[in-house]
């Protein structure tokens, strides 16, 4: 029997990546692709970047094998209706036409482009740690922090295809400014990137994530604060989000989620503080059950799980 697949496209602000994806969400793991993308690219070098992985990928479709479609998983925000896109981490692209882009190289199959955040949604309730769970929230902390809800067994795109981005929810008692406007949005405050510079306004000489991690797990006073500060907001978001939309689960991933095992215990602890809202703390927030296969198979769900699609 021939199999079926998707080629999913995971766009980011560090790197994009495709691959294909069976119907029971395997990556076909030696046809993954990866090229770099970043603040500092133009916009054909974006462009050139997408292109490279997605040929690659369709160029490994196994014989007699079927393309059901394309999904694309994109940092936003996005248009949904067009297919364009304006990531905030890529100032190169401000209403990229990206679908038209995918199309144009894929003719042959149908191409569905949503938020990243709703892509890692999808793969946390078909195969991760929302399994079962009809009200869901997606959250990826990583470069940024995105978002994706499932409310009633169906994802919430919005009008705009923006919907679940909680990254932008403004967090009580922060003062940082964000790249969107605001001011102390969760991404400006929890992303790897934000932390480590809060961390570096104290006094402390690291650099990346990796670095916070180990000087977090050496005790190291200022990274263990850094990550407290970041738990504490994605919690204080998390509570919001759920007193809006009533949340059973929320599951979390992304490279920045696992600076330490702790981070999980400090977001939890910002949700408990709302004790009268019995409904809002009994949300339960756990990391993400699919490592770093999460977004490309989020992104394949767009197609395989087109019913859950809104």
């Amino acid at each position: 029997m021939h199999r079926s697949y998707a080629l999913a496209v995971d766009l980011g602000g560090t790197k994009v990546e495709a691959a294909l994806v069976d119907e029971q969400g395997v990556v076909l793991a030696a046809n993954r692709h990866r090229s770099p993308t970043g603040p500092l690219k133009s916009a054909e070098e974006l462009a050139a970047a997408v292109e490279s992985v997605l040929i690659r990928a369709r160029a490994g479709l196994p014989a007699g094998a079927a393309l059901l479609g394309v999904g694309i998983g994109t940092a936003g925000p996005i248009t949904v209706e067009t297919g364009q896109v304006s990531p905030l981490n890529l100032p190169a692209w401000r209403d990229y036409p990206l679908r038209d882009l995918v199309a144009a190289l894929v003719p042959e199959a149908p191409v569905r482009l949503r938020l990243d955040g709703l892509c890692i949604t999808l793969a946390e309730h078909w195969l991760g740690a929302g399994q079962g769970a009809d009200s869901l929230m997606g959250m990826v902390v990583s470069t940024g922090v995105g978002g994706g809800l499932i409310l009633g067994g169906t994802t919430v795109s919005g009008s705009s295809g923006n919907a679940g981005h909680i990254g932008h929810i403004e967090v009580g008692g922060f003062d940082d400014l964000c790249a969107c406007g605001g001011t102390g949005c969760l991404e400006a405050v929890a992303s790897g990137p934000r932390t480590v510079a809060w961390a570096r306004a104290q006094g402390w000489s690291g650099l990346t994530g990796e670095d916070l991690s180990a000087a977090y797990a050496a005790g190291d006073p200022i990274a263990i604060n850094a990550v407290k500060r970041s738990g504490r907001a994605i919690g204080q978001a998390i509570a919001s989000a759920t007193n809006l939309v009533d949340l059973d689960v929320v599951a979390i991933g992304g490279g920045f989620s696992h600076v330490t095992p702790d981070l999980f215990d400090f977001v939890r602890a910002a949700v408990a503080e709302r004790t009268v809202f019995s409904f809002a703390t009994r949300v339960r927030v756990v990391a993400s059950a699919l490592s770093g296969d999460g977004p490309l198979i989020g992104a394949a769900a767009l197609i395989h799980r087109a019913e859950l699609v809104a």
